[in-house]
């Protein structure tokens, strides 16, 4: 890279400095590593991961001294649009060191970490990170993060009498199947989701070390069959944080079998997850943990997504309390992934008041564009257009902002207000097919990590 840089690959035997690296350079200040993080990045360079390898991670060194001074990886994984499954690149751990910054180094790292995700047919990649930063990658802000809901504990309702329904056990590698299968049903209610298979399942309960902050606590939710009965059959999941968070438990995920019911298991839920809550409060700290926390449990945190059934059986109908962050999305061939995604764009239209459409849509991006067309409501073709004009154009949209439409994060109209240049200008039928193709939808997406 000049300077005395060069830049590689990682392997295994990088795991001890990687980590150290990593931990400094995310730790809260000079000579206070987060342990969490080190933690993590050992784990994925010394430990079987179902998706990732320790050559997914580059390395700047300084090549006279061997000095690590920039880092980054590219976590594989599937997610689904619409349960159409897609590949993703997820760019992680990403880290300069403070006085090799301004080099372009991470530039270059992202170049080769976008050529890796490409040549395994990543449609799509995804990271979450610092405000701004990643726009000058090609990247977009353009999917909820961090949609939260808070429960203070005295509000969780109390038993009035008998014994509780429903119980939490802790999860092992034999309901892998039941954990996969139920996420499945789940992601249904998502138009964005990350794909769990029974390998990640069982990598999410065994495979990381007790250190890292990305291992969670799986719990099945079952019946209650009190005492002397057969073992009963489980009826969903909840993965929570190990230690509290910000004077809370946080919730990270919670679903449960189709047909089961929501507002019978809500209520012993609550009591279960305030008393995981108190008692971590109450018990020391392990000598292993990130850090000592707070001594209290305050409040109940639900990182769900923006919509999902157990918000409207917390009490008070909790309510969201900041305004959710966003991902960052990259879509390089946005043509071949509205070709994946086609038979929910064909669905959507049979749905819609312009059903059997047959015509163009033309889609204005300003420096290229998208030309899309129908018969009798089935996309026939999906090309580039590479010399757009806007007077031919049934949409306009600034560069990256359609990301918002096609990913549901915002709808035509919401568009239009934050761009002055952004609008379906044709016709009344072009708007009526942009919003019947690309209506806003919401998605809750727990990345593979």
């Amino acid at each position: 890279l000049g300077d005395g840089l060069r830049l590689r690959s990682a392997s295994a035997a990088d795991a001890d400095r990687l980590a150290a690296f990593n931990g400094e350079l995310h730790g809260d200040a000079p000579g206070a590593p987060d342990e969490s993080v080190a933690a993590w990045t050992h784990d994925l360079l010394a430990r079987p991961h179902p998706t990732f390898r320790p050559d997914l991670f580059t390395i700047v060194e300084d090549a006279g001294s061997g000095r690590i001074v920039s880092t980054l990886n590219l976590i594989p994984q599937t997610w689904s649009y619409g349960g159409v499954e897609f590949g993703v690149g997820r760019i992680e751990l990403v880290g300069t060191h403070p006085d090799y910054r301004r080099r372009g180094l991470v530039r270059r790292q992202m170049d080769v970490a976008h050529a890796w995700s490409a040549g395994m047919g990543h449609l799509v990649q995804g990271i979450t990170g610092i405000p701004w930063y990643y726009r000058q990658f090609g990247y977009e802000m353009t999917l909820a993060l961090d949609d939260l809901r808070r429960v203070p504990i005295f509000r969780v309702p109390e038993l009035k009498e008998g014994a509780e329904p429903f119980r939490l056990r802790p999860a092992t590698a034999a309901d892998a199947p039941f954990l996969a299968a139920t996420d499945a049903a789940a992601r249904r209610r998502s138009l964005l989701a990350a794909v769990r298979d029974e390998a990640i399942w069982r990598y999410e309960m065994e495979g990381r070390s007790e250190a890292s902050d990305t291992r969670r606590l799986i719990s099945i939710i079952e019946p209650n069959p009190g005492a002397d009965a057969d073992p009963p059959a489980p009826v969903g999941y909840l993965v929570h944080v190990r230690r509290l968070w910000q004077d809370a438990l946080w919730t990270h995920a919670c679903e449960l079998a189709p047909g089961s019911s929501w507002a019978a298991v809500a209520p012993p839920l609550l009591r279960s997850l305030r008393a995981t809550g108190l008692r971590y409060a109450e018990a020391p700290p392990a000598p292993d943990a990130p850090a000592a926390g707070p001594r209290r449990c305050d409040q109940l945190v639900f990182e769900l997504g923006s919509e999902h059934p157990l918000y409207a059986l917390l009490p008070d109908r909790a309510r969201q309390v900041h305004r959710p962050y966003t991902w960052y999305l990259r879509v390089p061939d946005l043509p071949a992934f509205v070709r994946r995604v086609a038979p929910v764009l064909e669905a959507r239209l049979a749905a819609s008041p312009v059903a059997n459409f047959s015509g163009e849509l033309r889609l204005n991006f300003y420096r290229d564009g998208l030309r899309l067309r129908f018969a009798a409501g089935r996309l026939t073709d999906i090309q580039p257009w590479p010399n757009p004009d806007r007077k031919e154009a049934s949409a306009s949209f600034p560069p990256l902002t359609f990301l918002h439409l096609l990913f549901g994060h915002r709808s035509l109209s919401e568009l239009e207000q934050m761009f002055a240049d952004c609008g379906a200008q044709r016709s009344e039928e072009s708007r009526t097919l942009v919003e019947s193709l690309f209506p806003p939808q919401p998605s809750a997406v727990r990345p593979i990590d």
